[in-house]
């Protein structure tokens, strides 16, 4: 599994910031869920979705992976760029992992704008990550900063990036939607390396 995504999946800001991220922790739960899965962090502190496209084919060259996660948007909707530009380059994300592994299973983190930028943005940024979701075969984290955005005690002193604490909460928020596909991944791959 390769998640895709920007500071708050490399984990910025945290003392050990491998095994502490959010997806660091999704290892250590699959782990301990007995899962064959190895989590690859790709995250990128600042990236757009137009700069996870343009290392997403590079990430998928020499290994196709089972399940990718793309955690961007969150900083388009902070610049306030493009609507319809950051739709068109989740999509091509899409299409690039599936041409990469046909079988694969595409998850998108759902992500907010933040209200300064008005409401039609903010809800026009929503129905972005809701119609690339609704794409066959590919599911949805519903906000993957639920209850962690805003509350102090969980965000590092810039009042964006978490926490440890912070992290493991994502990490909750992903699993009941990353278990089930990692567990098919893994069967999947326990199939065609017993064949």
């Amino acid at each position: 599994m390769v998640v895709v995504g920007t500071s708050l999946t490399a984990g910025m800001g945290l003392p050990d910031p491998v095994p502490q991220s959010w997806a660091g922790r999704l290892q250590w739960m699959a782990d301990s869920a007995g899962l064959n899965v190895q989590v690859t962090n790709a995250g990128v502190s600042g990236d757009t979705s137009a700069g996870g496209l343009r290392r997403l084919a590079w990430l998928l060259e020499d290994r196709p992976a089972d399940v990718v996660v793309l955690e961007l948007g969150a900083n388009d909707g902070l610049r306030g760029l493009d609507l319809p530009a950051m739709e068109a380059n989740l999509r091509e994300m899409v299409r690039l992992s599936r041409d990469a592994n046909p079988a694969v299973a595409v998850v998108l983190a759902g992500m907010e704008a933040p209200p300064n930028l008005g409401e039609s943005y903010t809800e026009g940024f929503r129905e972005v990550f809701a119609r690339v979701a609704s794409e066959p075969g590919v599911r949805m984290i519903p906000f993957l900063l639920d209850g962690v955005a805003g509350v102090p005690e969980l965000n590092q002193a810039d009042g964006i990036h978490p926490t440890p604490e912070g992290h493991r909460r994502m990490a909750e928020t992903a699993w009941p939607v990353l278990e089930p596909v990692m567990r098919e991944a893994a069967s999947r791959r326990a199939r065609r390396e017993g064949s």
